[in-house]
């Protein structure tokens, strides 16, 4: 098990480990996301009604599945680097960036657009940002002094 703790970030604190997490949980979520599309319907299990148009469509198709998966795999670097070189504040500032992206995103899905409901597929992704993106903000003067 020791061997594990070479792999860790090398930083004090909860955060990067944090980061590292999350980071290899998303890598898995796109990977999921290019292979089916159940998991990313449970996100997003609204349906869209577009301007001209009176049908719901189903806001899941394999493309946009894909997309969701690039994002992710993008956040899930730019988190990465944070985890490792966290007192850099470039890089800082583009992880909690990336919540702040995937926060923006995920409401604006549920509560404008009415792609997403509330429940479990919701409720993950929305505490991880929600969550992440106050810590990073409140560990902010810690990291970068």
């Amino acid at each position: 098990m020791e061997f594990l703790t070479y792999y860790l970030p090398p930083h004090e604190g909860l955060l990067p480990k944090w980061l590292l997490l999350v980071s290899v949980i998303s890598i898995g979520n796109s990977i999921q996301a290019y292979n089916t599309l159940h998991y990313t319907a449970r996100v997003y299990s609204g349906s869209a009604i577009f301007p001209g148009s009176n049908t719901p469509l189903n806001p899941v198709t394999a493309l946009s599945a894909r997309t969701f998966g690039t994002w992710t795999f993008l956040s899930s670097v730019i988190r990465l680097y944070a985890a490792y070189y966290i007192d850099n504040p470039a890089v800082y500032q583009l992880a909690l960036w990336t919540y702040v992206v995937a926060f923006g995103h995920f409401v604006s899905e549920w509560l404008y657009f009415g792609t997403a409901r509330w429940g479990k597929g919701l409720a993950g992704p929305v505490a991880v940002s929600t969550g992440s993106l106050v810590w990073m903000y409140l560990q902010w003067g810690w990291y970068m002094s």
